[in-house]
């Protein structure tokens, strides 16, 4: 068991009751957050003798840290890189970088803080799903690397985190102040040392630290946790560009620093993160111009369209048999439901394109021929009204031919964002020449061009061909003159004769609701009923 009873001019005490008790050390004597004992760690200490201490070097503080096998989200990188052909900046070039970026080049200061926070909750964002590691604890020592880690908490809430802050020692700047200012406006709550929880994992899922010797204390709390058997679990642990304790150069010296689940490097990774061997680094800062990256011949990894970090390795290695998502939605409810499935599935669709998600009309059309055997594919959805689903195609493709033996189809939405599904099935027919015809000079000219030289489903010797074709074609018509349809190709309408709608919930008891005609009264109505998930 563990005790933190006081502190020297430049110690901090630690007793352990087990085989030996250690002494820590610690060379920052200007923080003064032990000055009183802890009330939720003091309620449980038991009564030593005196004759148990024992100490030892400081490297016991550290020698407990996340564990390596957490079941972790593992995400598709937005651009996988070979550590060892990346760039690494030494101390004095990263501060000559930042010297540069504020200077000549013109950043500010918060500028900077804002752009580094921003993409360490994108990292965060990008391994660690919403629903199972929502609890977020900050915590924050002074200057800007404290800087970084409250920005980060206003954008991890805004993504709907529940950030808790730690910020014992405050910067008194109008910069810091400012950052403060905002977080307690979103009423992002702020705990103080004393407050916090003597097992962190059981009110925090992920912990920033941004504060050495912070981090000490609660090194010493999470190793009484686990002597006392209070410590369940570990929270995962993310560092932002050089982990708590670690040299900017030599690293992690003596094995005295941080040991993080995640590291977010800044800029470009500095060179002490050659020796983190965790499952995630990501480089965020999306700052770099190419001035810098010739002076300093950086070479760095792509950023993907619209992304702030950028994941440097491969991901960890994963069990797919223990991928799984707990969903946590709204009820979709009988009696909350359109009555008419089309003017469901547009509701549903509008907040799919309100939501942001990409291609909200990417739909999973799946087709058989005579032979019975089933073929599926990703189409684009081009229109929906209460005549049915529209797509347009290549009619000598495979899809057409089974179509043409098979008028009959099945669609598939998928909303990930929402956790939602709508599946249609139906009959399926072409839409008139005219209806193909228009939508075909709607597109862009590449498309256009595109559709003529791509025979879709035929063996092509390369890819070669199909450049050389459409560069031919593309001069062809350099010349704005209207671009032919081809008679291969056009639109599909599918008539839905069933809908289902799928809500995703908690403990795979999700939401099914199926719609299916059925005459009354001589007319046509859809009967809703709900099917067991």
């Amino acid at each position: 068991m563990w005790l933190l009873v006081g502190r020297g001019s430049r110690t901090m005490t630690c007793f352990h009751l087990a085989q030996s008790l250690f002494l820590a050390s610690a060379s920052h004597s200007s923080y003064t957050f032990i000055s009183k004992p802890f009330h939720s760690f003091n309620n449980h200490l038991p009564q030593l003798s005196s004759v148990f201490l024992h100490p030892i070097a400081n490297s016991a503080t550290f020698a407990f840290c996340s564990k390596p096998g957490r079941e972790l989200r593992t995400v598709s990188p937005k651009s996988m890189s070979n550590p060892d052909s990346i760039s690494y900046l030494t101390q004095r070039q990263a501060a000559e970088i930042d010297e540069t970026l504020m200077g000549p080049l013109g950043f500010s200061v918060d500028q900077l803080m804002e752009l580094a926070g921003l993409s360490v909750a994108a990292a965060i964002a990008e391994v660690y799903k919403l629903s199972e590691h929502n609890r977020v604890l900050a915590i924050c020592g002074p200057g800007n690397n404290g800087g970084d880690g409250l920005v980060a908490a206003r954008h991890l809430h805004h993504f709907g985190y529940k950030p808790v802050i730690c910020y014992p020692k405050r910067t008194p700047k109008p910069l810091y102040d400012g950052l403060v200012t905002q977080l307690e406006s979103l009423s992002v709550p702020f705990i103080s040392v004393e407050d916090l929880p003597l097992d962190l994992s059981e009110d925090f899922d992920i912990i920033v630290p941004q504060d050495l010797l912070l981090m000490v204390w609660f090194k010493c709390l999470f190793l009484y946790g686990i002597m006392m058997e209070h410590v369940k679990k570990t929270p995962a642990i993310v560092s932002v560009d050089i982990p708590s304790g670690w040299h900017v150069e030599e690293g992690d010296i003596g094995g005295e620093g941080i040991k993080p689940d995640m590291l977010v490097s800044l800029t470009a990774p500095k060179l002490c993160a050659k020796q983190f061997s965790g499952p995630h680094h990501f480089l965020g800062g999306r700052f770099v111009p190419p001035l810098i990256a010739e002076k300093y011949k950086l070479h760095l990894p792509s950023y993907s369209g619209t992304s702030m970090c950028v994941r440097i390795g491969k991901p960890p290695k994963i069990d797919v048999s223990a991928l799984r998502e707990n969903y946590i939605s709204p009820e979709f409810l009988e009696e909350d439901v359109e009555s008419d499935p089309i003017n469901q599935f547009r509701k549903w669709f509008e907040e799919a394109v309100g939501a942001g998600l990409k291609e909200p009309n990417a739909m999973a059309l799946s087709t058989a021929g005579k032979n019975g055997k089933v073929s599926s594919r990703m189409v684009l959805l081009k229109g929906f009204d209460e005549n049915g689903f529209v797509w347009f195609t290549n009619y000598e493709s495979r899809k057409a031919h089974e179509l043409s033996e098979n008028p009959h189809a099945s669609l598939l939405f998928y909303w990930d964002g929402l956790n939602r599904q709508v599946r249609v099935e139906g009959s399926v027919q072409k839409v008139s020449e005219e209806e193909s015809e228009q939508y075909f000079h709607s597109r862009p000219r590449g498309s256009q061009i595109g559709a003529i030289v791509s025979k879709q489903s035929t063996v092509v010797p390369g890819r070669n061909v199909l450049y050389e074709l459409y560069k031919d074609l593309e001069e062809k018509y350099s010349d704005g003159s209207v671009i032919p349809k081809p008679k291969y190709w056009g639109g599909y309408r599918l008539k839905p004769e069933l809908f289902e709608f799928w809500q995703g919930q908690k403990s795979r008891l999700h939401d099914r609701l199926s719609y299916s005609p059925e005459e009354t009264n001589g007319g046509r109505v859809w009967k809703i009923e709900r099917l067991a998930p």
